[in-house]
């Protein structure tokens, strides 16, 4: 099946994209290669194999979720150098690192 680039176009505007002609052209190629190779599964004889949707047997293990009495705040605070409204106060990262 052959992707236009036209369809490459419509898809990438869709998507509020904006791609060169060559970047199109090239998409366009890439896509159909991808959608030929795919097109290629139908023809194997699935006949008798069952349905599978993973390989591993993966089962959620859950836990009884229970409630636990939580640390000491004031335990947990005294190695902390600066704290605010019971929160752990550090240097801001974003914004050039200045006071948030």
């Amino acid at each position: 099946m052959k992707i236009t680039e036209e369809e490459v176009r419509h898809v990438a505007n869709l998507s509020k994209l904006a791609f060169s002609a060559e970047e199109t052209a090239a998409f366009a190629t890439t896509l159909s290669k991808i959608v030929d190779m795919v097109e290629l599964l139908n023809e194997v004889d699935t006949t008798g194999v069952p349905v599978t949707t993973t390989m591993a047997e993966q089962k959620n293990v859950m836990r009884e979720d229970v409630a636990q009495k939580g640390e000491d705040r004031q335990e947990l605070f005294k190695n902390v150098p600066e704290s605010q409204d019971h929160f752990i106060k550090v240097p801001a990262i974003l914004d050039g690192g200045g006071d948030a």
